[in-house]
C-alpha cells in the first residue's frame, strides 16, 4: 500500500481541479473549500469535541461523503450539480493509463514558475484566462504537489495497487453514472475491458480484476500516513485524557493492518499506553523496550529523556517506588543534559505529586536537594513554566500552592487567589484540560468553608460544561464526590445511581476501576455501620485494605470508618489503638490539617463513649481551636460539639447549651445528617441537664423537657435519614425517659414499641 495516496485523496484531487475550473459558483465556494481543507490539512489536537468525527476524518473519506458534500450544489454548468462533475471526472479515469495522466497533468492546476513562464513564452502558449491557478505554497497547491510527488515514487506494484482500490472506491456510483451515461456497462471501469469487449469472467479480467470480479474487495483503503494519523491522535487522546484505546478504534486499527499496510513504529506505543492502563505490566513494558528501542536506533538520544520518563511513571502506577524514583531522576539528569526544559519541568512537577502521594518513598530524594522544600519546589516549577510557556503546568502549581495552604490551615483567600489566578489562567490560555483539577479543588475549598451546597453545584457545573474537554480522572474524582456529598445527606439510592454513571469504557482503566471500586467500597461501608450491620460492614472493610495503589485521602477515610466500626462494637480499646498508629502515620509526614483534627475529634468521641469525656477536653478543645484557624468550619462544629459533650459530663448544661445553639444554624448549612444529629442530641441532653436542676412540677422544667424532645425529635429525623439504626434507637429510648418523666406511660410505651420495631425491621434487614 502507498504511504500517501489513497482513492479518496484522488477524489479531494478531483474536486480540487474542479475548483480551478471556475465551474463551482460563488455560493458553493465556501462549502467545496472547507470539505477539501478539512481533510487536507492536520488536524490540531484537542479542537475537535466529536471524537467520531476525528476517528472518520483520520481515516478515509468515503464516496458518499463526497456525495453528501457536493450533490446540493449547483454548478456553474446549467444542469448540473458539483456532484455530477465529480462523477464525470472520476469515471474519466478509465484505466491505469488515464490515471498516469491525470497526475502528469496536475502540474496544469498551479502557477508557473518564471522559468516556466518564460518557456511558455517562446512556445507560443497563452495562458487559460476561465483557469484559476493555485499557488505553490498554498495549502491546496501544497496539496497537489505531494499527490503528484508521492505518486512519481510509486513501485509499480504500488501503483497497481492504488489503480485497483481506486477502482473498487468508485464503484458504488456505477448506477449513477448510468443515469448520465446511459453507454456504461460493468467493465466501463476500464475502457480497455470495453474496447476489447472483455467480461468480468474471462481469464484476463480475473488475471488482473480477480478480487474485483468475485465482488470481495472489501479492504479498507488507507495509506501508512492515515494509520500514523489515526496513531498520533490516539496517543494524545490517551495521554490528555487517560483513557484506554476505544474498541471501535481497535476494531478500526485491526482493519487496516489486515490490508497490509506498514505499520509505524508508534503502534508499539499505543499498545503500551493501552497495556499500561489495562493494569497489564509485562505486556506495557515490553511494548515501552520495543518503541524506544526502535527510536533511539534512528533518532539516536534526543527521546532517551522520554524513554525513561514514561518508565518511571510505569513503575509507580505498578507499585514500584523506588525504581521509579531512580528512573525518574536518571531523566532528570538526561532533560538536563539535552536542554529539554518540557521535559525538566514536567519530570520535576511529576516528582513534587509524586512526593505529595508518598512521602515516606522521596526522603533521600529531598535530603539530596533536588526538590528543596515544597514553597521552594512549587515556586520553581511556576517560574519555569512562565519561561517555557507550559501553561498547564502553571495552573497545576498554582493549584497545588493553594491546596498546600489549606492543607497548612493558611488562609483560605489565599487558596482562593490561587484558584483565581488557574482560572484566568485556563481561560485565556484555552488550557481545558486543567479546568477539571481547578473546580474540584473549587469544590474541596467549599466543603472545607461548610458550604456543602456550593460544593455539589460547583461539580455539577463541571459534569455538565466541562467534561468533553476534561480528563477521565478529574471526571471519575468529581463523579465519587458528588457521590459521597449525597450519601452525606443521606440520599444513598442517589449517590449509588451517580457513582454508577461512570461509563463502561472508563471502568476499561485498572487505575480508575481500582479507585471506582474503593469509593462504591466506602459508600456501602458508611451504609452497614448506620445499619448496623456489622458483619457486612468487617467484610467490606477487609476487602478496602486489601485493594492496591489507594490515595491517602482514601487511607484515611478507611481508617475513620475502622473506629467506627470498633466505637459500634464497643471495643473502644482497639479504637484507640487504630486512632494512635494513624495519628503516628501522619506525625512522620506533613500531613494534612484536617485530617489532624478529625483524628483529634474521633479520640475525645472515644473518650466520651467510654465514659471519660472528661480525659478528652484537651484535645477537643485543641480540635475546635485549630478548625478555627483553618477555617474548616465542619471539623470546628465537630469540635465543638466534642467540647460541649464535657461540658455536659461536667453539669455546665447552660453553656453547653448555649454554645450548640450558636453554632446549630451554621452546622446545618454544612448538608451532613450526621452532624446534625450529634448536635441535636447534645443540644436534647442539655436540656435535659437543666430540666434536672429545676424544680420539679416548674414552668421552667416543662420548658426545657418539651425543648429537649424537639431536639430529640430532630436528631430521630437526621438519623433516619442516614438509616443509623443505633442512633434512631438511642433516640427513642431518650423520648421514652422524657414521656416517663412528663407521667405519659401511653406514649412512653409507643416510644419502648417503636423502638423494638426498629431493632426487628434492621434484623430483618440483615437476612435479606
Amino acid at each position: 500500500m502507498a504511504r500517501y495516496l489513497t482513492p479518496s485523496k484522488i477524489g479531494l484531487l478531483v474536486l480540487a481541479s474542479l475548483y480551478t475550473e471556475s465551474v463551482v459558483p460563488s455560493a458553493a465556494t465556501i462549502p467545496v473549500l472547507s470539505f477539501i481543507v478539512s481533510h487536507v490539512l492536520p488536524v490540531h489536537p484537542g479542537t475537535s469535541r466529536d471524537e467520531s468525527a476525528l476517528y472518520q476524518r483520520d481515516s478515509t473519506i468515503a464516496i458518499v461523503d463526497f456525495q453528501k458534500a457536493t450533490i446540493g450544489h449547483v454548478s456553474g454548468i446549467p444542469g448540473r450539480s458539483v456532484w455530477d462533475l465529480i462523477l464525470k471526472k472520476l469515471w474519466k479515469i478509465n484505466s491505469f493509463d488515464a490515471l498516469h495522466i491525470f497526475f502528469d497533468t496536475l502540474s496544469s492546476l498551479l502557477q508557473r514558475t518564471p522559468e516556466e513562464q518564460d518557456k511558455d513564452r517562446e512556445d507560443g502558449i497563452d495562458p487559460n484566462p476561465n483557469q484559476m491557478l493555485l499557488s505553490r505554497v498554498s495549502p491546496l497547491g501544497s496539496f497537489v504537489r505531494r499527490a503528484q510527488l508521492e505518486f512519481t515514487r510509486l513501485q509499480f506494484h504500488d501503483g497497481v495497487a492504488l489503480w485497483n482500490s481506486f477502482v473498487a472506491y468508485r464503484a458504488p456510483t456505477l448506477p449513477q453514472w448510468r443515469k448520465r451515461n446511459p453507454a456504461a456497462g460493468t467493465t466501463s471501469f476500464d475502457t480497455n475491458l470495453h474496447e476489447d469487449h472483455l467480461d468480468l469472467g474471462d481469464r484476463l479480467t480475473d488475471a488482473v480484476y480477480g478480487k474485483l470480479a468475485d465482488e470481495r474487495h472489501k479492504e479498507a483503503i488507507v495509506s501508512t500516513e492515515d494509520v500514523e494519523k489515526l496513531l498520533e491522535h490516539q496517543v494524545d487522546q490517551m495521554q490528555r485524557m487517560g483513557n484506554r484505546l476505544p474498541q471501535a478504534v481497535r476494531a478500526k486499527f485491526r482493519d487496516m493492518l489486515e490490508t497490509g499496510v506498514t505499520v509505524p513504529s508508534l503502534s508499539h506505543y499505543v499498545t503500551f499506553l493501552d497495556s499500561w492502563k489495562a493494569g497489564d505490566y509485562p505486556s506495557s513494558f515490553d511494548n515501552l523496550h520495543r518503541y524506544f528501542d526502535y527510536t533511539m536506533h534512528n533518532r539516536d538520544r534526543i527521546f532517551y529523556q522520554y524513554a525513561l520518563l514514561n518508565l518511571a511513571i510505569l513503575h509507580a502506577d505498578f507499585g514500584c517506588y523506588s525504581e521509579a524514583i531512580i528512573a525518574m531522576q536518571e531523566t532528570i539528569s538526561t532533560a538536563r543534559e539535552n536542554n529539554d526544559m518540557g521535559c525538566l519541568n514536567y519530570s520535576l512537577s511529576w516528582l513534587y505529586h509524586f512526593g505529595k502521594a508518598h512521602p515516606e518513598e522521596l526522603d533521600k530524594v529531598q535530603k539530596k536537594g533536588v526538590l528543596g522544600t515544597e514553597k521552594e519546589a512549587l515556586a520553581f516549577l511556576k517560574s519555569k513554566a512562565k519561561e517555557t510557556s507550559m501553561w498547564s503546568l502553571l495552573s497545576t502549581s498554582l493549584l497545588s500552592e493553594a491546596r498546600l495552604a489549606l492543607s497548612n490551615g493558611d488562609s483560605a483567600s489565599q487558596a482562593f487567589e490561587g484558584i483565581l489566578k488557574a482560572s484566568h489562567l485556563n481561560v485565556t490560555k484555552n488550557a481545558l484540560n486543567a479546568v477539571g483539577s481547578q473546580m474540584s479543588m473549587q469544590s474541596s475549598i467549599f466543603s472545607r468553608l461548610g458550604v456543602s451546597s456550593q460544593a455539589g453545584l460547583t461539580g455539577e457545573i463541571f459534569l455538565q460544561c466541562y467534561a468533553g474537554q476534561s480528563p477521565v480522572e478529574d471526571i471519575v474524582h468529581c463523579i465519587c464526590k458528588s457521590a459521597f456529598l449525597l450519601a452525606q445527606k443521606g440520599r444513598y439510592e442517589a449517590a449509588l445511581a451517580r457513582i454508577e454513571e461512570v461509563d463502561e469504557e472508563t471502568m476499561r482503566t485498572l487505575k480508575y476501576y481500582q479507585y471506582w471500586t474503593a469509593n462504591l467500597g466506602l459508600l456501602k461501608l458508611r451504609r452497614h455501620l448506620h445499619r448496623d450491620n456489622l458483619v457486612a460492614a468487617e467484610s467490606v472493610l477487609y476487602q478496602l485494605q486489601a485493594a492496591p495503589n489507594l490515595g491517602q485521602d482514601l487511607l484515611f477515610s478507611i481508617s475513620t470508618l475502622e473506629i467506627d466500626l470498633q466505637l459500634r462494637r464497643g471495643d473502644y480499646t482497639k479504637a484507640m489503638e487504630i486512632l494512635e498508629s494513624q495519628a503516628t502515620r501522619l506525625d512522620s509526614q506533613e500531613a494534612d490539617i484536617f485530617q489532624r483534627v478529625k483524628l483529634m475529634t474521633l479520640k475525645a468521641r472515644i473518650y466520651e463513649k467510654a465514659g471519660i469525656a472528661q480525659k478528652g477536653f484537651s484535645v477537643a478543645l485543641r480540635a475546635a481551636s485549630l478548625a478555627h484557624r483553618a477555617r474548616l468550619m465542619p471539623a470546628l462544629w465537630e469540635g465543638v460539639g466534642a467540647v460541649c459533650a464535657v461540658l455536659i459530663s461536667l453539669k455546665e448544661y447552660e453553656g453547653a447549651a448555649k454554645l450548640l445553639e450558636s453554632i446549630l444554624p451554621q452546622a446545618l448549612e454544612c448538608d451532613d445528617c450526621v452532624l446534625a444529629a450529634q448536635i441535636f442530641s447534645l443540644l436534647a441532653d442539655a436540656h435535659m441537664g437543666l430540666a434536672g436542676l429545676a424544680k420539679a412540677e416548674t414552668l421552667q422544667r416543662k420548658e426545657q423537657l418539651t425543648k429537649a424532645l424537639e431536639n430529640v425529635g430532630r436528631s430521630f429525623d437526621e438519623f433516619s435519614r442516614i438509616e443509623d439504626v443505633k442512633g434512631q434507637c438511642e433516640m427513642m429510648a431518650k423520648k421514652a425517659t422524657i414521656m416517663h418523666l412528663n407521667s405519659d406511660p401511653v406514649l412512653a410505651n409507643d416510644c419502648a414499641a417503636k423502638y423494638l420495631d426498629i431493632k426487628k425491621a434492621a434484623k430483618e434487614e440483615l437476612y435479606r
